[in-house]
């Protein structure tokens, strides 16, 4: 039996959805196959080996201490070690998905599921991602930057060139944290200052009429399968933090989306390209916006470390597909394991 060293929890604004989704991938791993241990980030970023998915310590929960090298932890003390043979982390945001966590396993020369550090970091940055996509003839949706250090922008003179109606989103954060939609200066200025509170870059875009898709990406390059685009219908003015994760949502997910067959193929191609062009591997959600005038396809951003939550998209994809719950996450694993490494590990 392989030994799954499950993570979960983090120290970012998606603490509870991780947890959320761990809970659900605890209970579909096969435990015939895998002996799971599991790994709790509190909110300061400590590590505590607890005995399943929780939100509160124990009096005996110990800290995990990593062993840089040698594919192990010191649990508690150092007569205690654990050496798993894979890391599965369910963390999203910082320092969870923006390949830190990606980054220890290879230190410590453990394979981890999902992208590498590299391809992580990449998609993280939402700025990054629209570069690389610029690059490669991807459409994005027009967009500036703004840094916390600069001065606000003027709003005429941005709208001016973006539309009347913006977008301001930090460049590294998840989950629709910290997106506003705004159309004046108060607005503006009041966005851009609760962005920065996640991230020292800011993206302001235009904000268009559009319909958003999603396609579910499964696989180690060059035998990667992507599923069929699944759209999403906000119960609000947009996909807000709440619209994705709060029980009372309305919103709802269409699998598979209501759009034409070459528009599906091409949602399809552009993200399997993506996922090439960033370097993925294991899995991703590469996420769509298709202007509902013009029906021109713009990428949002590409998701490395998915909900797995009961309404998330990335496995509600690949279940339409006929691939069920427990099935995905044992495909997950065996990718982690079949991925090489560079250089190749003792």
């Amino acid at each position: 039996m392989q030994t799954v060293l499950l993570l979960f929890g983090g120290e970012s604004t998606e603490h509870d959805v991780s947890v959320a989704s761990a809970t659900n991938v605890a209970q579909v791993i096969d435990s015939d196959r895998f002996t799971v241990l599991y790994g709790y980030i509190d909110r300061k970023g400590q590590w505590w080996s607890v005995n399943s998915v929780t939100k509160e310590l124990s009096k005996d929960s110990k800290q995990i201490f990593p062993i840089l090298g040698k594919k192990a932890f010191i649990v508690g003390d150092p007569s205690t070690i654990i050496e798993p043979d894979v890391i599965l982390p369910i963390v999203h945001g910082r320092n969870g998905e923006d390949g830190s966590v990606q980054a220890l396993g290879q230190l410590l020369h453990i394979p981890v599921v999902g992208c590498d550090m590299t391809s992580s970091a990449a998609a993280m940055n939402k700025y990054i991602t629209k570069q690389i996509a610029m690059a490669n003839n991807i459409r994005v949706v027009p967009f500036t930057t703004h840094y916390a250090s600069d001065k606000n922008p003027d709003y005429k003179e941005v709208s001016d060139k973006l539309g009347a109606k913006l977008f301001v989103k930090p460049a590294n954060a998840g989950s629709s944290v910290g997106v506003h939609k705004i159309s004046n200066q108060e607005e503006l200025d009041e966005a851009l200052k609760d962005a920065h509170t996640h991230d020292e870059i800011a993206l302001i875009e235009t904000a268009i009429n559009a319909r958003e898709l999603e396609v579910a990406v499964l696989g180690n390059y060059p035998d990667v399968n992507v599923s069929a685009a699944s759209e999403i219908k906000p119960d609000s003015e947009f996909y807000t933090f709440d619209s994705k994760y709060d029980e009372s949502s309305k919103s709802e997910v269409v699998i598979p989306a209501e759009i034409a067959p070459e528009l599906s193929e091409k949602l399809r191609q552009q993200a399997a390209l993506i996922f090439r062009l960033i370097g993925g591997s294991g899995l991703a959600r590469v996420d769509f916006f298709i202007d509902t005038n013009t029906q021109e396809v713009f990428l949002n951003e590409v998701n490395t470390i998915p909900g797995f939550t009961n309404i998330s998209v990335y496995p509600k994809a690949w279940e339409h597909a006929g691939i069920t719950y427990g099935v995905l996450i044992e495909k997950l694993i065996q990718l982690a394991l079949e991925q090489k490494t560079y250089p190749t590990f003792g």
